[in-house]
């Protein structure tokens, strides 16, 4: 049975999880781990399945809508065995036999999310509740991708997995916000009520290759404008703070969640924490030092800082970031000069 991590709450005592499949306990066939990836053709998404699918053990199905995913993320696995590709939306049901979920299917840029917020929600509460019917329906161990952004505009710094948040809930980044924070509620629901084994990670920022390059959050924007020669845009006041993940470092943190025996909520997520002028300056050192930097208007209940407290991943997970900003941002250059065609002056 997983370890609960208090988030400040009263924990009651939760049934036994659901059956697996009996191949789990075959005797003479030892069955591969069938692992299912929800918006696996995204770009967190598609490194998971890098990951997974490196074990020879493991079986990977995908599901997406390519809302924000793309096909071309998932071209190195695709007719490999062991590896399968569902258009599906998560807000239908699913029937599939699994042995783990990783749920990360939602839109995640202001960009995409603000498009459709009704969507978004939708996705978010009964995308996760399609998911744990499932998980319930097949004994499956299901670990959702939630956000900072549960935390809101944080009144405390750095933000631990015991702090309740400071979210507006009528506002035009709520339909993100409040979805996730529903969809960590739904987790915990079908834990206590149904048995099922749950894992919450709460990631912060994360970049790296593949990222959407027009997708409206700032390495990206940064990165993409450098290299165009256009000038790096700062979200008025310019004070602002986040910390930045490599991706290859958020993937094996949501690979120790799944396989550790905690349920979380666990902070994933780079505790190094930069202004987003510092971020520009760095950028423009590194990629374009011609570029101009400009200030423009910032958009509503844009939180003020980000910092992960990662003390619970160090001593459950035995995680913390290994990629530092200086040395991730070069290998999304590399990936978004491939994908623009631009190369680097001489």
């Amino acid at each position: 049975m997983a370890n609960e991590v208090s988030n400040g709450g009263n924990h009651v005592t939760t049934k036994p999880p659901p059956e697996p499949s009996p191949l789990r306990k075959a005797k003479f066939f030892q069955a591969n781990m069938r692992i299912l990836v929800t918006g696996g053709a995204g770009f967190i998404g598609s490194h998971l399945v890098d990951k997974l699918m490196e074990n020879e053990k493991n079986e990977v199905i995908v599901v997406d809508n390519y809302f924000t995913g793309s096909k071309d993320n998932l071209r190195q696995w695709i007719g490999h065995p062991r590896f399968e590709l569902i258009r599906h939306d998560v807000t239908e049901p699913l029937l599939v036999e699994v042995d783990r979920i990783y749920h990360l299917a939602c839109p995640a840029s202001p960009i995409f999310y603000k498009y459709n917020p009704v969507k978004t929600i939708k996705t978010n509460v009964i995308g996760t509740l399609n998911m744990l019917g499932l998980a319930k329906r097949v004994g499956a161990r299901i670990l959702l991708t939630s956000t900072s952004e549960v935390y809101g505009d944080p009144l405390v710094h750095p933000q631990t997995e015991d702090y309740w948040g400071n979210v507006n809930p009528i506002g035009v980044r709520s339909c993100y916000d409040e979805g996730k924070r529903v969809a960590e509620t739904l987790m915990f629901d079908y834990h206590r009520q149904h048995g099922i084994e749950i894992r919450i990670a709460r990631i912060f920022n994360t970049y790296g290759p593949r990222m959407n390059i027009d997708d409206g959050r700032v390495v990206s924007n940064f990165l993409a404008q450098a290299i165009r020669d256009e000038p790096l845009t700062v979200q008025l006041p310019g004070t602002q703070t986040r910390s930045f993940c490599y991706v290859s470092d958020m993937v094996d943190g949501l690979i120790r969640l799944m396989e550790g025996n905690n349920t979380g909520p666990i902070n994933i997520g780079n505790p190094g924490e930069f202004t987003m002028t510092e971020l520009a300056e760095t950028v423009k050192e590194m990629i374009n030092p011609n570029v101009k930097i400009i200030t423009v208007e910032n958009t509503p209940d844009d939180p003020r800082q980000r910092k992960p407290n990662i003390t619970k991943a160090k001593e459950l997970l035995g995680w913390e970031p290994k990629v530092k900003l200086r040395d991730g941002i070069p290998l999304m250059e590399e990936d978004f000069r491939k994908r623009l065609e631009i190369s680097r002056k001489k």
